[in-house]
């Protein structure tokens, strides 16, 4: 008889909890806002403890962070042991030899044919500018092409880049220029892979000319978009367009990569080979350490000193880094992603036949959605019943996130190490929780 790693012992959110966070209100800028006002005290794999006692499953994962779950002692260990010996010199002045061990690591696994090269930066979008300025340098090019329902992060260009107005980009404008949107081809809502093309193939001749575009930057799965594939036609017809011109082709695998879709990156379910990749999120478990990954003659044509930062490459990010490298590996976490993907997704499935709200599910390996609708007819999208689902999951303990342009789907983000109980009973908790908000 499995024990249940769910444990309430109070009301959600507890005492505890509602006291910090009225703290919150009078301590915290008001646009930081909390979808789940539990306060933490400890973690553990896919186990959150709170500030009450209460211990509930999260299938968030620290939207996206933790592949290998809260507090991996591995990680932990690593972490300790190089914060034990030295916290910060800056790579660019005093070189440590971590740094060129990940970046060993990451191109040793990265899906290039060629001699590859790395360099770190903090936070996702830190970098993805960083991917556009190489790309930029690389080309002697101003221009970059994004996609409709991409995020690609918060800082100025990557903000630009990111393609969902509220709450993001509504009142921060002007944004970067050069910067050019198409739309990206998705299966359920379309457009087809050859309307999207044909699309971008038109904004060649009216909007931007290709000799001017420096970068095509593309999640090959839409993470805040809605947990989007893209369908293989379309991401061989952009790899086609970026070789006939002369465009960097940049995978953006901030959510996707280390194993979460049943690959170590998401790009190598399609068999095409990008030419720079984007890391960050699950690469140091939630520590701040991101990446570009790309062929080496891409990323040694920036002049020296036009890529680094005081804190890119953290040592102890690295040594987490490092150890996340280790446990998806012994732990053969990318094998494991396509076992949970396969029960979760038929446990959706089934979902879908019986609740007529369920309009759509999709996603990879563990990286899936289901999106809610009024009816399936119209598609007409129903964001009130993603946030009812939620919460009725949240009162029974389980921890779930929403997506999509329209905040009208549910993704799972769970870490790669849960057990088959915890899953068996965070997907039976879940569908409870679709009974309540769906009823009627």
């Amino acid at each position: 008889m499995p024990s249940f790693a769910i444990q309430l012992v109070t009301d959600i959110p507890g005492p505890r909890s509602r006291e910090i966070m009225a703290r919150k209100e009078s301590a915290v800028a008001a646009p930081m806002s909390v979808q789940a006002p539990v306060v933490v005290d400890s973690a553990r794999g896919t186990v959150v403890t709170d500030v009450d006692g209460n211990r509930l499953l999260d299938l968030t994962g620290g939207i996206g962070c933790l592949v290998v779950g809260h507090a991996h002692p591995h990680v932990v260990k690593a972490v300790q042991e190089q914060a034990s010996r030295f916290l910060h010199t800056d790579f660019a002045v005093v070189p440590y030899e971590i740094y060129v061990t990940v970046a060993e690591r990451l191109i040793a696994v990265a899906p290039f044919a060629g001699p590859a090269r790395a360099a770190f930066f903090n936070s996702g979008a830190e970098a993805v500018e960083n991917a556009v300025k190489i790309a930029r340098l690389a080309t002697k090019r101003p221009a970059v092409i994004a996609f409709e329902g991409g995020f690609h992060g918060r800082t100025l260009l990557a903000l630009t880049m990111t393609s969902k107005a509220n709450p993001y980009k509504a009142g921060l404008g002007p944004f970067a220029p050069a910067v050019y949107h198409l739309p990206f081809a998705q299966d359920y809502r379309g457009p087809s892979s050859a309307e999207a093309l044909a699309a971008l193939e038109r904004a060649l001749v009216t909007q931007v000319a290709p000799e001017e575009i420096a970068a095509i930057v593309v999640e090959p799965i839409q993470g805040e978009g809605g947990f989007i594939p893209a369908p293989p036609e379309f991401l061989r017809g952009l790899r086609r367009i970026c070789d006939e011109h002369g465009i960097v082709f940049v995978a953006d695998e901030v959510q996707t990569g280390f194993g979460r879709t049943g690959a170590m990156f998401a790009i190598e379910h399609y068999g095409i080979e990008p030419d720079l990749i984007v890391v960050a999120k699950s690469l140091a478990s939630g520590l701040p350490l991101s990446g570009v990954l790309g062929k080496a003659e891409i990323m040694d044509a920036p002049h020296e000193g036009s890529i680094g930062g005081t804190y890119s490459g953290n040592p102890l990010a690295l040594a987490a880094a490092n150890a996340v490298l280790d446990v998806i590996e012994s732990e053969n976490l990318i094998e494991r992603a396509k076992v949970l993907g396969e029960t979760i997704e038929a446990r959706m499935n089934a979902w879908r036949d019986c609740f007529e709200q369920i309009g759509d599910v999709r996603g990879r390996g563990a990286m899936l959605a289901i999106e809610f609708v009024r009816d399936r007819k119209s598609k007409e999208p129903a964001p009130e019943l993603a946030s009812r689902v939620i919460e009725e999951a949240l009162q029974r303990g389980l921890l779930l996130l929403k997506a999509g342009l329209y905040g009208n789907c549910v993704r799972v983000l769970t870490p790669l190490v849960i057990t088959d109980d915890e899953l068996a009973e965070a997907l039976d908790v879940w569908e409870e929780a679709l009974g309540a908000a769906l009823a009627g």
